[in-house]
């Protein structure tokens, strides 16, 4: 028997019918679906839009944006409740699938995790290629732990910058940089780098006086004249005379009297003898002015820079507090897309024949040996 009185109205257009509980329901393939676009970073508001066009209905999703939302939600808190055991799980299969894989973890003495890193074959190989000079930074942190996370990276025979490997650090002591930095070391066979640069962290510069004493420290150039912006003010404006002065000292001076003479008569000509940061940074001139390393191999690096683009290369495949297994899944994701464009290099270093312009010999030997992008340089 139809009784109107215990129902409820009926729902007159489509946009209403999708406000009942009845069209909560998401199919397992579609939660699938859902799931890899969220580990590959892919905000809510895209993944609603992205459902609406593979609906049968164009523009229409066959359910409401709070039901994708709470989906989303409960996936994120189900990862991170079995997050140690299934990054356990993950760098075992990691393990299996590669020999040569080193996983290093440094624990407290309640046995909580303080360090990790590990560096895949492939980074190891890299490295013993092209490990004479390494970046290094921690700028990184997303990730549910906010531990920062530090990229040892370097450049490769096509000058692209290649990863040799990664570490999450819970805190940024002098203890734990020592841990880093000497355990990278013995992962890779006992090679020291010639030449490592980074920011002005002072625990990163003691842990590398420490742990690397045979390694050149170099500071990087862009955070250097990042700094002297923050610490000079008014001195560094933009049109002020110190500021192109300064640069010029940075990137022209080649000669070591040459630099002592132009930094002396920029200190005089401003009136910045009693500056501290000026100071500081004269008594540390060897980590940072081009004239005192002639001859220091540093690969045509002069910053960080490789290291920071490599997190933000991150943030692309990395979502907002991903738990640690899905850290390390994405994180070998950006390395397999940098195996990807090393390779489309090789390939065109095969395949590509170069122009010999000059007629010199040499040039024609240069053609024979070097990849396209070095002799690209070469020429």
């Amino acid at each position: 028997m139809f009784v109107n009185d215990h129902n409820h109205p009926l729902s007159e257009k489509c946009v209403e019918k999708r406000q009942w509980k009845s069209h909560n329901f998401i199919d397992p393939m579609t939660k699938a679906f859902i799931r890899n676009l969220t580990e590959n970073n892919v905000s809510l508001g895209k993944i609603y839009n992205i459902l609406c066009g593979v609906n049968s209905e164009p523009g229409v999703a066959p359910y409401r944006k709070e039901t994708l939302k709470y989906l989303c939600s409960r996936m994120s808190q189900e990862s991170a409740k079995k997050d140690i055991s299934d990054t356990i799980r993950l760098l075992q299969d990691m393990r299996a699938a590669d020999g040569n894989l080193v996983v290093s973890i440094n624990v407290d003495k309640e046995g909580s995790v303080k360090s990790i890193l590990w560096c895949t074959s492939k980074n190891r190989e890299d490295y013993a290629h092209f490990g004479d000079v390494v970046t290094f930074d921690t700028t990184y942190r997303t990730n549910l732990y906010n531990m920062p996370f530090g990229l040892f990276v370097g450049v490769n025979n096509h000058f692209q910058s290649t990863i040799f490997g990664g570490v999450l650090l819970r805190q940024e002591t002098i203890v734990d940089f020592e841990w880093a930095f000497k355990t990278f070391v013995e992962t890779m066979n006992g090679k020291h780098p010639q030449t490592m640069l980074t920011d002005q962290c002072k625990a990163m510069e003691a842990a590398i006086k420490n742990v690397l004493p045979h390694t050149r420290h170099r500071w990087c150039k862009w955070h250097i004249v990042k700094c002297a912006k923050e610490k000079l003010g008014f001195v560094y404006s933009k049109n002020s005379t110190s500021k192109h002065e300064f640069h010029s000292l940075i990137n022209d001076v080649m000669d070591v009297t040459e630099f002592e003479k132009k930094w002396e008569m920029l200190i005089d000509k401003h009136n910045m003898s009693t500056n501290t940061y000026l100071g500081n940074m004269y008594a540390n001139r060897e980590k940072w002015a081009k004239p005192y390393f002639t001859g220091v191999f540093c690969a045509g690096m002069t910053s960080t820079q490789r290291s920071e683009s490599a997190n933000h290369m991150l943030k692309k495949y990395i979502p907002r507090s991903s738990p640690m297994h899905l850290f390390v899944k994405q994180y070998n994701n950006l390395l397999r897309s940098r195996i990807t464009d090393e390779g489309k290099e090789d390939f065109v270093t095969k395949m590509k024949r170069r122009v010999i312009k000059g007629g010199n010999p040499i040039e024609a030997d240069a053609s024979q040996i070097y990849t396209n992008a070095v002799y690209q340089r070469f020429e």
